[in-house]
């Protein structure tokens, strides 16, 4: 279908079929944009020309320590120049990066080291301890070789025991010539997420995916030439949402952000003029909420993508007259970051009450140009009404959908069944067509833009011995959006407090994933014994913090 009666000699070929890489868009900016600002790390500013050096001179030295194509390496980094730049060399030497959550316990990343055949990690020396405390628990064989990357800026000096970042980057040829995919399916980027249960899953991405992504953030965001991106999104959090390697299409400056407070946030917006960044709705609320005395003034409007429970209407109304356009978007790991988008009617809402426009924003929104389909379909894998009323489970098909989970081809084959990406999230429909999410299928909380599954932390919480049976489930938050909260039942005639459990928990999960309330009560269940959770999250929206 689709070919001409006779294509003698239209065969692909090097001058007209080219594998997709975002990889192009870093080597073009460098030849159309080389005395430009690519990235601002405090003090530190780096034209397109220095950028692409050490980003040369990084993927060079990787290889002089034995990578090789489709070898893994591994970063536990802030946002911070050396994470920006191995967003670029660990591809360009061929590898696969993955990107460490950099708010794990040790036991996950020892699990996503061994899982991952990672060969090399460069890690924060502030992040270190996290490191060496996971691969302690390694065999000698399978232990990354670490890199140590100081930050003197942040008062971080190096400990002497690893290779140091800038001593590697040395070593390392300008000159190097990158290795560029044969194969726009090649895999660039291995992202794991906790996912729905508590091992994490490796979702990896492809070459084309990116490159398409790229794309279409430049269309969505309604971008222009040069603008300057404020990394708030960790790029342990689907690389950025792409965002790092969507920036030298348009000549873009990356500007650094390693603590994200809102005196950071002001200063990057009014010295260094900071036109864009995304966040989770708790970075609104820093702004919104911001002491006076860590405000700066600037007189252009910021664009701002946010993802995760949507703000509340009332942080809307606060922060648009400040200088920020809002849009809300959402996506999922598996989906290399935003995938639809509140895309704004002007005509039609721009005259809206506050009260009505805010709602509007909250929704999840309709598929980004790159993306081939994102709806929602019912049990038989129909669409359902637009009727505003109706739910199904969100579904998306496109280029800009993962490979699949490594290493675990039953979980990929069950998240593709039918044809589409099963996201677990439930969802309406607009009569517009404009997607709006209910509930998470799946019960993953979304606390401060982190994934938290409740059935990693019920797990931690059914260790102590005094605990029978638990749930955990989302509670409210102003300030991280939710918090995980536990419902528990204990075992007959033994006794344990609130804050004793909660203690127990922080000792086997990350600080975040801790609950920060713990009810005892029995807990409502099913004839057949199912724990039934919409009830629980009805209780855990009326307790106090």
């Amino acid at each position: 279908m689709g070919w001409l009666a006779d294509e003698t000699g239209l065969d692909k070929c090097a001058a007209n079929h080219v594998p997709m890489t975002p990889l192009s868009h870093l080597r073009r900016a460098t030849d159309v944009f080389p005395d430009r600002i690519a990235l601002i790390d405090r003090s530190r500013r780096f034209t397109y020309t220095q950028l692409h050096e050490r980003v040369s001179r990084l993927a060079s030295a990787l290889t002089q320590l034995g990578v090789k194509p489709g070898d893994v390496v591994a970063t536990l980094l802030p946002n911070i120049a050396a994470q920006v730049e191995a967003t670029w060399a660990v591809p360009a030497c061929g590898a696969v990066l993955s990107t460490i959550n950099t708010r794990l316990e040790a036991e996950n990343v020892t699990y996503i080291f061994g899982h991952s055949g990672a060969k090399v990690v460069l890690v924060d020396s502030a992040l270190l301890p996290l490191v060496e405390a996971a691969v302690s628990r390694m065999d000698a064989k399978d232990v990354p070789l670490i890199v140590e990357a100081p930050d003197h800026e942040a008062g971080f000096q190096p400990s002497g025991r690893h290779p140091d970042y800038e001593d590697l980057l040395a070593k390392g040829d300008p000159g190097f010539e990158w290795v560029l995919p044969q194969d726009e399916w090649e895999s660039l980027a291995l992202n794991y997420t906790s996912g729905t249960t508590g091992l994490p899953k490796g979702v990896v991405y492809h070459h084309r995916g990116a490159y398409l992504m790229t794309m279409g953030t430049v269309i969505a965001w309604r971008m222009v030439l040069h603008p300057k991106l404020l990394l708030i999104v960790p790029l342990f959090h689907c690389n950025g949402w792409c965002h790092t390697w969507m920036l030298p299409v348009l000549g873009g400056t990356a500007v650094c952000c390693r603590d994200v407070t809102a005196r950071n946030i002001y200063h990057a917006i009014s010295a260094d003029g900071v036109t864009h960044f995304g966040g989770a709705p708790i970075v609104l609320n820093a702004i919104v909420n911001a002491k006076e005395e860590d405000r700066a003034p600037f007189d252009h409007i910021v664009e701002v993508f946010t993802a995760g429970a949507p703000p509340p209407a009332a942080t809307l109304a606060k922060i648009e007259p400040l200088g920020f356009n809002v849009t809300q978007v959402y996506g999922l790991t598996e989906t290399y970051g935003h995938i639809t988008e509140t895309t704004w009617k002007a005509e039609k809402w721009d005259d809206l009450p506050q009260a009505e426009r805010a709602e509007i924003k909250a929704r999840t929104g309709v598929a980004l140009p790159t993306v081939e389909e994102a709806t929602v379909l019912d049990d038989q894998m129909a669409p359902v009404p637009r009727d505003g009323a109706t739910a199904g489970e969100i579904m998306i098909r496109g280029n800009t959908v993962m490979k699949g989970y490594y290493k675990n081809p039953e979980a990929t084959a069950e998240s593709f069944a039918g044809g589409y990406f099963h996201t677990g999230d439930v969802a309406f429909r607009h009569p517009d067509g404009y997607i709006k999410i209910t509930d998470r299928a799946k019960d993953i909380i979304i606390s401060g833009g982190e994934n938290v599954s409740s059935v990693e932390v019920e797990g931690a919480l059914m260790h102590h011995p005094a605990v029978e049976l638990c749930a955990v489930v989302a509670k409210p938050d102003e300030k991280w959006g939710e918090v995980p909260c536990a419902f528990v039942e204990l075992r007959e005639g033994m006794t344990v407090t609130e804050a004793e459990l909660i203690a127990f928990a922080r000792e086997h999960l990350a600080g975040f994933k801790t609950p920060k309330r713990v009810v005892f009560a029995e807990l409502p269940k099913t004839s057949t014994g199912k724990i039934q959770k919409f009830e629980l999250r009805t209780v855990a929206k009326t307790l106090d913090d």
